[in-house]
């Protein structure tokens, strides 16, 4: 028993953190957080319930905003699981195993959004530049194609990230920045040398957020030119119209991110509660605003929820 007590305490644990100095009003902070949580969740799994009840949303778009759904909600429940019960019972402690395991769900389905949005961008630039080869191009085949190489992209990417953590030492108990275990912030309490990690999540950045970010940007590039060669401005509000919903999803993705990310690289001397709230918005916005932003500004998706809702 004494040897098996020994060796649980020298095993890696570390301490999230939730909002620095509001400790004593969890409870009541837990409430917004669960308001924001139940929307997430309820919204996605609105949209993915309407698209595949609905025959007349069988269709690309529809296909790729599903997608975006259900990895929106993979990020909700990735860090609700360690979010809440922080607010709740005050449970931070977590070992180095769970931490590996909540980072590929939600460095996963970050990955797998940031894809995603990429696909949907080829599929406004497809609906623009070439309508009249739109079914042939985008065929459901193709978009399982698509949808496959998302994952297997995340896959191939993530796991040698995270394996490489398990040959670390960490020398104590650390407290980490955020409610939920981000990698560039599991890493920096390492006593090991972590260049391997570190050049991994390079590559990673690069082949993820350095690749899509170019593909959306030359997407719209190639959007703007074909709809400005055209006669009239009406037609102009109308194919830009059909853009909105996704320029929004890929601001509320990607400004976040990268906001956090410069956070971790650049700010360490601003104050921890900086940092706390840069990472609930990186991860509560998204899923968040895009049920919200795609019920509003996609016609045939608020009718198909409110015929769902208040059917007799």
């Amino acid at each position: 028993m004494e040897i098996l007590g020994n060796l649980t305490s020298i095993l890696p644990t570390f301490l999230l953190t939730s909002i620095p100095g509001l400790e004593s009003v969890h409870a009541w902070v837990s409430l917004p957080f669960g308001f924001l949580y139940a929307i997430a969740l309820s919204g996605n799994s609105m949209i993915l319930l309407v698209i595949i009840t609905q025959k007349n949303l069988h269709e690309p778009m529809y296909y790729f905003l599903s997608m975006l759904s259900a990895a929106d909600l993979g990020l909700t429940i990735s860090t609700m699981s360690t979010t809440l019960p922080i607010l709740w019972f005050n449970a931070r402690e977590i070992s180095l195993d769970n931490c590996i395991t909540q980072m590929f769900f939600l460095h996963g389905f970050t990955f797998i959004e940031s894809g995603v949005l990429v696909a949907m961008a080829f599929d406004r630039y497809v609906a623009i530049c070439d309508p009249l080869r739109y079914t042939t191009i985008l065929t459901t085949s193709r978009i399982i194609q698509m949808g496959l190489l998302i994952i297997i992209r995340t896959v191939v990417l993530i796991v040698p990230l995270l394996l490489l953590l398990k040959s670390l030492n960490f020398c104590r108990k650390n407290v980490l920045s955020h409610s939920y275990c981000y990698h560039p912030d599991v890493i920096k309490f390492s006593c090991s040398d972590t260049r391997a990690n570190n050049i991994c999540g390079l590559i990673d950045l690069i082949l993820t957020t350095g690749v899509d970010t170019p593909c959306i940007v030359l997407s719209y590039i190639l959007i703007i030119y074909s709809v400005f060669s055209m006669a009239s401005p009406k037609e102009w509000h109308k194919v830009f119209s059909t853009c909105v919903s996704h320029i929004g999803a890929v601001a509320i993705f990607y400004i976040p991110m990268i906001s956090l990310s410069l956070v971790h690289r650049y700010g360490q001397s601003a104050p921890k509660v900086v940092h706390s709230m840069m990472a609930s918005i990186y991860l509560l916005l998204p899923p968040v605003l895009n049920p919200i932003i795609y019920s509003v500004k996609t016609k045939h998706i608020r009718k198909a929820i409110l015929s769902l809702l208040f059917t007799k």
